[in-house]
C-alpha cells in the first residue's frame, strides 16, 4: 500500500468520526480535468468497496486517497503547430513577429490542443493516526507530498502542518547504527548513501552490501556524510531513512508469501493498514527514545 512517508505533525482538532471527515473532505473532493485545466487534484474513496466515503477509519488511523488528473500535451506538439502558426504569421504580414506576438500565438496552439490532450491520473495515499495527530504521506518527492498538503488544507482551512522532527538529528542516529551502536529493535540493512564533505554533487551509493564491512564503514569515518541508511524494524519490516526523516523503500517483510485474497479486497485493504498503523507506531516510539 504505502511505498513511501513523509511524516508531519499538527494541533488542530480533527473530525470525530469518519463520516465527520468524508464530509469536511467533500469541500475539496476529486472534480476531473475540464477542457482548459491542465491539473485537477482531490479526494477520492480509499475503499471504493466499502461506498462513497473519503476516508476510511481503521485501527484509531484514518486512511485517505487523493487523485490528481492531468492532460497530456507534449511540448513536441506545441512547437509544432507554433512553427506552422509563426510561419503563417510571416507570409501574411511579411515580417517577424515580435516577442509578444509568439507568447500569444503560442497560447492560443495550447488553448486549442488542450482539450483534445489525454488525461492521466495519479494516486498518493495518507494516513492520520488521530490519538497523536501524526500525518504520514506516501510521496517519494517532496512536490507530492505539497500537492497533498494543499488539497488538506482546502478542505480543512487552517490546518497546520509542519514535517516531524526529534530533539536531536537523525543523522546522528543513522550515523550510530552504521558504526556499529545498534539500538533497540532496529538492525542494519543492506544499502546505504554517502555524501562527500563540502560537495552535495559527489555521492556514492551501496547497494545489496554487508554494511558492517570496516572498508565501507571507513568512508564515513574519514569524513563522508551519511545521508540514507537502509534498516529492518523489530523483524517486521524494512525501508531507507534519510538523514531528514523521510522513508523510502518501505517493505513489510514476509508480505510476498502472503495468499492473495482477492474475493474480499476491502478486508484485505483493512489488514494491510491495521499493519501499516500498528508498526508506524512503533517505530515512531522506537525512534522517540533515542532521538527525544
Amino acid at each position: 500500500m504505502f511505498r513511501n512517508l513523509r511524516l508531519y505533525s499538527f494541533t488542530n482538532p480533527w473530525p470525530q468520526s469518519e463520516e465527520d471527515l468524508s464530509t469536511a473532505l467533500q469541500g475539496a473532493a476529486f472534480q476531473p480535468c475540464g477542457p482548459l485545466t491542465e491539473r485537477s487534484s482531490g479526494w477520492e474513496p480509499p475503499a471504493p468497496e466499502a461506498g462513497d466515503s473519503l476516508a476510511r477509519r481503521v485501527n484509531g488511523a484514518d486512511l485517505l486517497r487523493m487523485r490528481s488528473q492531468s492532460r497530456v500535451l507534449p511540448a513536441a506538439a506545441v512547437n509544432e503547430e507554433l512553427d506552422v502558426r509563426i510561419d503563417d504569421y510571416r507570409q501574411r504580414m511579411g515580417e517577424e513577429p515580435s516577442g509578444r506576438e509568439k507568447r500569444r500565438l503560442k497560447a492560443e496552439v495550447r488553448d486549442e490542443l488542450m482539450p483534445k490532450a489525454m488525461v492521466k491520473s495519479d494516486r498518493i495515499w495518507g494516513t492520520v493516526d488521530i490519538a497523536t495527530k501524526i500525518v504520514g504521506i506516501d510521496a517519494a518527492q517532496p512536490a507530492m507530498a505539497e500537492r497533498f498538503i494543499s488539497r488538506l488544507k482546502a478542505a480543512f482551512g487552517d490546518l497546520d502542518l509542519d514535517p516531524l522532527t526529534f530533539e536531536r538529528p537523525v543523522h546522528d542516529f543513522l550515523k550510530a547504527m552504521f558504526l556499529g551502536t545498534t539500538a533497540p529493535n532496529f538492525a542494519l540493512g543492506h544499502e546505504c548513501r554517502m555524501q562527500a564533505a563540502g560537495d552535495e554533487v559527489s555521492t556514492v551509493r551501496w547497494m545489496n552490501f554487508d554494511l558492517s564491512d570496516k572498508t565501507i564503514r571507513r568512508h564515513v569515518v574519514d569524513g563522508m556524510r551519511l545521508t540514507h541508511l537502509g534498516l529492518v524494524y523489530d523483524n517486521v519490516m524494512s525501508f531507507v531513512l534519510d538523514e531528514n526523516g523521510v522513508i523510502t523503500k518501505l517493505k513489510f517483510l514476509g508480505m510476498d508469501d502472503a495468499p492473495d485474497d482477492d474475493n474480499d479486497p476491502l478486508a484485505r485493504l483493512d489488514a494491510e493498514y491495521v499493519l501499516l498503523t500498528g508498526s508506524l507506531r512503533a517505530l515512531l516510539k522506537d525512534l522517540n527514545k533515542v532521538l527525544g
